[in-house]
């Protein structure tokens, strides 16, 4: 794949925060000369356009009056070694707001003798992509790496853009490719290639295909949660304890902790890594019968918070007994992941394990709930929760080695595609039908596959994706 590009871009490729360095990123045809137009070597007679590429040089960077904006260090980049595969020159000058964005308007404000436009978000990447640095499935990763918001995303994330997931999928793409290549040969020529001895060997591979996608389709909800986090609800009668089990989470008193229960009147979400697993976690009003109108719209807003979650935390005040408020709570739990936190357990306790699972009448998810002793007071209980997350999420671990997890939801439904053409291929060879419905489903399969890395897929695609990442990547 080849893209030329007539234009040439600039952004600010940094976070536009305070920070010790700031990089300003020019790429296209004219991004050297454009950079000669603003850079000056300490003695005024180094030019960019004359140095070698990957070199750095001191300078400053100085307006069009020839005032200096801002010491740099500015890197030479020449096609196609370069992130976008076209001439690229990176200005580090210092962190800050002002100091950046005065370097980037000088570098623009110079279009009027070397064109150069603001990039849009996305589009050194994409650049990237159409001059076949990456392939689509890399150039998402970098995206999900900048917003990894744990260890586990961030290592997932870097697989990725090095090229686990592009391997995978080019190694399945090549095998069906030589199927097909096959099955064509012999309906051209078939006096001389027979191809029905190779169907038993073609449903094995068919079979061992759909193993290997529908294992990566299973890996996509794990993915989800540990990249984007696991949406956490706490439930619980008034005053059980659940803002004060978000505050210990949290290391820090974020929510109001009183004695006095309805405190808590509407919905509070956090987001919380516990060793290695995000959590979206949201602190409800108490659940119980009301009449105070405030009151009530709070419970309303906790029963549908409960409703959209992956994981409620139903935390029950152990030193009081169940009451009805406890059977409606009981009833939010029905076909849910859920933890039952018997909270308040430095005290005198009423309330035991048998009495909770008593709430359930025998059904199924009574006996299956996890119920655990807890105190947020004295903070015993927490690493066997943490423990629990693991087992409940992630099979109780948060590495999965070297294997590709998928977390983008575009790659799955299109791992999806295949896996259902694939399955076609396999009951047109059980049903012994001709063999060019065998090529159609296959390339339909192969075409879905290739949708992963950007093989095929259209321009306004490419538009749409990209348009989703930050400014400056």
């Amino acid at each position: 794949m080849s893209y030329v590009s007539e234009d040439t871009i600039a952004a600010v490729a940094t976070a536009m925060s305070p920070a010790g360095i700031g990089i300003v990123r020019i790429s296209g045809p004219d991004a050297v000369r454009a950079a000669d137009l603003v850079y000056r070597s300490p003695k005024g007679k180094t030019k960019l356009s004359e140095v070698p590429s990957h070199t750095i040089h001191y300078g400053t960077i100085n307006d069009q009056d020839g005032q200096v904006i801002d010491e740099v260090l500015v890197s030479v980049m020449r096609a196609p070694r370069s992130y976008t595969a076209e001439d690229t020159v990176e200005i580090n000058c210092h962190g800050g707001v002002l100091a950046v964005r005065r370097v980037l308007d000088t570098v623009i404000a110079c279009s009027d003798r070397i064109p150069v436009r603001l990039a849009e978000p996305g589009e050194f990447t994409k650049r990237a992509f159409l001059n076949g640095r990456v392939d689509l499935s890399r150039a998402e990763a970098v995206m999900d790496l900048i917003e990894a918001k744990n260890d586990y995303a961030l290592k997932n994330s870097v697989s990725q853009v090095r090229g686990s997931l592009y391997e995978k999928i080019t190694t399945l793409r090549s095998q069906i490719l030589y199927q097909i290549a096959h099955i064509e040969a012999s309906l051209d020529d078939p006096e001389h290639l027979d191809y029905s001895s190779h169907i038993e060997e073609l449903g094995e591979s068919v079979g061992e295909w759909i193993r290997q996608i529908r294992h990566l389709i299973d890996t996509a909800e794990d993915g989800r949660l540990a990249s984007e986090g696991i949406r956490t609800v706490i439930v619980g009668k008034p005053n059980a304890g659940k803002s004060s089990l978000l505050n210990l989470m949290l290391g820090e008193e974020r929510a109001i902790v009183t004695d006095i229960a309805g405190t808590t009147r509407d919905v509070l979400t956090e987001t919380i890594n516990l060793q290695g697993i995000t959590l979206l976690i949201t602190d409800t009003a108490g659940i119980r019968q009301t009449d105070d109108r405030v009151e009530k719209i709070g419970v309303e807003r906790a029963k549908e918070s409960a409703s959209g979650a992956d994981l409620l935390l139903w935390i029950v005040d152990s030193s009081a007994p169940l009451d009805e408020n406890d059977s409606q709570i009981c009833s939010l739990l029905e076909g849910r992941p859920a933890i039952i936190l018997l909270n308040k357990s430095d005290l005198d306790t009423v309330v035991e394990e048998s009495n909770i699972r008593s709430l359930f009448e025998n059904k199924e998810e009574g006996r299956s709930i996890p119920v655990l002793s807890f105190s947020a007071k004295q903070k015993t209980g927490f690493d066997e929760l943490v423990g629990m997350l693991k087992d409940m999420f992630f099979r109780g671990k948060l590495s999965w080695n070297d294997e590709v997890v998928i977390t983008n939801m575009r790659h799955c439904s299109l791992l999806q595609r295949s896996e259902e053409s694939l399955k076609r291929v396999k009951e047109s060879i059980d049903s012994r039908m001709s063999e060019d419905f065998f090529s159609i489903d296959l390339m339909d399969a192969y075409e879905a596959l290739g949708g992963i890395i950007g093989e095929e897929i259209g321009d306004d695609l490419a538009d749409e994706i990209f348009s989703r990442f930050c400014m400056g990547k």
